[in-house]
């Protein structure tokens, strides 16, 4: 049964993509119109939505690896060609959206602590240079609060969990010799994550607030990341001693998760209740949630989930600076235009992206990434004196010699996240 699991494309987790970035686009769309609180409230998670694209990532990503032969510069190439193409292209147009000013004197109904003075950012930072040269490297979610005060959210707010994935990604890569030579040490890797996690809370409660890094920061979300891998080797092979790690690995979450505030316990729940959808569904009272989760409509979400989530904030404001400027102070006028469109934008918008700019970024990273698997095969070969018979690459070579088919040296790695 895990074997047959383990191949299966993951289709009811490739919906939960699509539901999360839409979540995340209503809890950008939400503070800004007039709804009634219980609605606004209800839309209000949307940091637990992208923890559990953190689960996600961790399930996906060591497989990732192995899927490279636990070759890191390929890996980190790939990875590289899934986020960087759409950031590249959508991040200065959010530097331009900075300048734009917030208009909130035209919405007399956002009161002076809605969440949504937090969503848009007006003005020109500070310490410009340093933090779109941060956000460029990725490194924005490095900086404690006393270095670089809120450079982890400047500029393009939702590029905070880039940061936090790409920390991810170094930490993966930097392990891919220990994790080849021991193929169990996936779970060492969740256990160190979560005494990342562990220390990344004691840190907190130890320092002063300067000292103090954002959520960004790969220890304050590493619990998240630990959870996925040990779902990864859950599902690949469902057995007694999966099943236990599993639920050591979710207790220790959900300590650490109330450790960091109640609130973000939905997100660890969440997740297992769709991973067990996933795995058998058609269990009783799981079949119309794996089937809602793998209908077309979620899959076709899930597919495009990281240009929505990574567009719709510069995307939204441009919208709403302009209707607030042509209604006036007219709330039930903004919120009845408003609502459609701060959809309807950001999902045409990250359509055109995905097929424009993320589908060739992929080709290119997975073309990039298996050249550099070549390269470093050839060497092999050339250091052992292994000679490819007629007809074969060097994987294949290779993999000969150690008993091992092409698939097993190079394979073709799982989808990330939708924010990855």
């Amino acid at each position: 049964m895990g074997d047959r699991i383990g191949v299966r494309r993951l289709e009811c987790l490739d919906g939960l993509r699509g539901v999360l970035a839409v979540y995340v686009l209503l809890s950008h769309m939400a503070p800004f119109a007039a709804v009634p609180h219980w609605l606004a409230q209800s839309l209000s998670h949307g940091e637990a939505a992208v923890d559990v694209f953190f689960i996600l990532s961790g399930m996906v990503i060591v497989r990732s690896l192995e899927g490279f032969g636990y070759d890191a510069r390929a890996f980190l190439i790939a990875r590289a060609g899934r986020i960087f193409p759409v950031f590249l292209l959508v991040f200065p147009v959010a530097v331009a959206v900075q300048v734009l000013p917030t208009g909130f004197e035209r919405m007399p109904w956002i009161g002076p602590d809605s969440p949504a003075r937090s969503i848009w950012s007006g003005g020109w930072p500070a310490n410009w240079l340093p933090e779109i040269v941060a956000h460029l490297t990725m490194s924005h979610g490095l900086f404690p609060n006393g270095v670089l005060p809120d450079a982890w959210v400047s500029f393009l707010g939702a590029s905070w969990s880039l940061s936090t994935e790409w920390q991810f990604y170094v930490l993966v890569a930097g392990s891919a010799g220990w994790l080849q030579r021991d193929r169990p040490g996936a779970m060492r890797l969740a256990w160190l994550l979560l005494a990342l996690a562990a220390a990344g809370v004691a840190w907190n409660a130890a320092v002063p607030a300067e000292w103090r890094f954002s959520r960004a920061f790969l220890p304050n979300k590493a619990q998240y990341f630990a959870l996925g891998i040990a779902a990864a080797a859950l599902q690949r092979q469902a057995e007694a001693g999966s099943i236990f790690r599993y639920a050591v690995v979710l207790a220790a979450t959900l300590l650490l998760c109330v450790a960091g505030g109640g609130g973000k316990l939905w997100a660890p729940v969440v997740w297992t209740v769709c991973l067990c959808a996933q795995m058998a569904p058609r269990a009783p009272g799981l079949r119309p949630l794996a089937a809602a989760l793998a209908s077309p409509p979620l899959l076709w979400l899930g597919a495009v989930s990281y240009c929505i989530y990574l567009v719709n904030e510069p995307v939204q404001k441009m919208l709403g600076v302009a209707l607030a400027a042509l209604v006036g102070n007219n709330a039930a006028l903004f919120t009845a235009c408003w609502l459609p469109a701060a959809i309807l934008f950001p999902l045409g918008f990250g359509w055109v992206l995905h097929v424009t700019v993320e589908q060739a970024g992929q080709r290119w990273g997975r073309t990039a990434s298996r050249r550099a698997v070549q390269a470093r095969l050839s060497r092999s070969c050339g250091r052992v004196g292994l000679q490819s018979e007629p007809g074969e690459g060097p994987a294949v070579a290779v993999g000969r010699r150690q008993g091992r088919g092409w698939a097993a040296t190079e394979g073709s790695p799982s989808n990330a996240p939708g924010i990855t």
